[in-house]
């Protein structure tokens, strides 16, 4: 009886065995530029799904980890991103040709405007603009934002948003739950890391939070991040940063 059991165990246990094995998938294929066919180099490739990402080589060639129904993500710069979704004939094929259309890029003027030094340091240094960078600590956490001058009122700020039902912070922690642990696994892998630390368009990282990239800079001033953070740091200290002021939400709502 006492094998019988065994046995009946083992059989129950198989096909849940079986199928987490067979979960775990890889599809390959080669990224062209759709106007001129040739491959493309250096283009990423993220599985949003998975947090996993990949580079083209020489030859346009990717392979990347996924299971049926992914989506991947698909970037290079001076091209139009796309995304592909991952589909049983692709991982039954294994090999998938994709093309990218090029950019039309219209250029603004850009003026610059002197700072018309005199040469004397004294009235140099009151004339050119200071970058009012701030940041704030909570006690016990032991983490502070920027490094500048703490801004009055700061730590009242963020709790006010945090807590406040009708404030967009709030139900973004709230609502993007899943999307935000997604960050920790992004941390971990050295393709996705590299791409954000290369990108300051924020394009990824708001396909990655299931958001417009126009909310990111209203998620970072309710964290009190300072105007020149948002507008200079790459898309890897972007990522940081709301993650961090995520984990600090977190641990506000459980005290």
């Amino acid at each position: 009886m006492k094998y019988f059991v065994v046995f009946f165990f083992l059989l129950l246990a198989a096909p849940n065995f079986a199928q987490t094995v067979t979960t775990s998938q890889k599809v390959t294929g080669y990224i062209y530029n759709d106007n001129t066919k040739t491959p493309l180099m250096g283009a990423n490739i993220i599985n949003i799904n998975k947090v996993r990402g990949s580079v083209t080589d020489s030859n346009g060639y990717f392979e990347i980890d996924v299971q049926p129904t992914d989506t991947l993500h698909i970037t290079l710069l001076g091209f139009q991103s796309l995304r592909v979704k991952v589909t049983n004939d692709w991982i039954k094929n294994k090999v998938a040709k994709i093309f990218l259309t090029e950019k039309a890029i219209a250029l603004e003027e850009v003026v610059i405007k002197p700072f018309n030094l005199t040469g004397y340091l004294e009235v140099d240094s009151k004339t050119i603009p200071v970058n009012k960078d701030y940041r704030y600590s909570i006690s016990g956490l032991n983490s502070g934002y920027e490094a500048g001058e703490y801004s009055p009122g700061a730590f009242g700020k963020v709790l006010g948003s945090i807590f406040n039902p009708a404030d967009m912070l709030y139900n973004f922690f709230g609502k993007k739950s899943v999307e935000l642990k997604k960050l920790r696994e992004m941390k971990k892998d050295d393709t996705v890391r590299a791409l954000l630390e290369s990108k300051f368009d924020r394009e990824t990282l708001a396909v990655l939070l299931g958001i417009d990239k126009k909310e990111i800079p209203e998620i970072l001033q309710r964290c009190n991040y300072s105007e020149s953070f948002i507008q200079t740091a790459n898309d890897l200290q972007i990522m940081d940063a709301i993650s961090g002021c995520y984990e600090q939400y977190k641990v506000l709502k459980k005290k």
